[in-house]
């Protein structure tokens, strides 16, 4: 049985919070872990990269010159790929990069990933977070108190207006629903804090197997 020290939002300790050893895997799923991280990546590109190929190039079939007897090279087509403002030699396409990844290997990714932030003790859970005013001096001032230096992950069962807007002008500070953490945020920042709530929906997760891959 893990324990994880519960705090109040002046950071003083008020308590300890059991976490079963049945949730955590540390023996396995470093590949797994490789597989959705690239997989959510992957799915984060674009893809819009596009080039032209010969026959999209304006221009005529004419020859520039003839064959033979210039004194130049040979030539077919204005479009040529060697020739500035031809065309793109194997250039890229539209295209999708998204990889498939096995529920089951999401949900043994997820698990490692925060067995991982347990096993270090990058995992801290607060009582709960309340901010008076959507402003980024209260929250900054709450980082300050928890002594929490950037980046840092805030995981809460459902993000408060005044804490989301007092958030996100802070650079490496992300807020986000327990219900919607991925394995790619989870090794992203290196500092995590839990509310009490949202860490009873991790856990729910962490049951359920629920890899949270996308």
């Amino acid at each position: 049985m893990s324990k994880l020290k519960l705090y109040d939002m002046s950071g003083s300790e008020t308590g300890d919070l059991e976490l079963s050893d049945d949730l955590l895997v540390l023996g396995s799923g470093e590949q797994a872990v490789h597989d959705v991280v690239v997989a959510t990546r992957n799915a984060a590109r674009q893809g819009s990269a596009s080039t032209k190929h010969k026959g999209e190039v304006a221009g005529s079939n004419k020859k520039p010159w003839r064959q033979k007897g210039t004194g130049r090279a040979r030539a077919g087509y204005r479009q040529s790929p060697v020739w500035r403002g031809g065309a793109a030699a194997f250039g890229p396409k539209p295209r999708s990069y998204a990889v498939k990844v096995n529920k089951k290997v999401g949900k043994l990714a997820f698990r490692r990933a925060f067995s991982e932030k347990v096993l270090h003790n990058q995992i801290m859970v607060l009582d709960s977070i309340e901010i008076a005013e959507p402003k980024t001096k209260l929250f900054k001032d709450l980082l300050k108190s928890l002594k929490i230096e950037n980046p840092v992950l805030i995981v809460v069962d459902t993000v408060d207006i005044n804490v989301g807007l007092a958030a996100r002008n802070i650079p490496k500070v992300k807020v986000k629903r327990a219900s919607d953490v991925n394995v790619y945020e989870l090794l992203r920042y290196s500092q995590v804090v839990v509310t009490k709530a949202g860490l009873e929906i991790l856990k729910q997760r962490l049951a359920d197997g629920d890899g949270g891959a996308e």
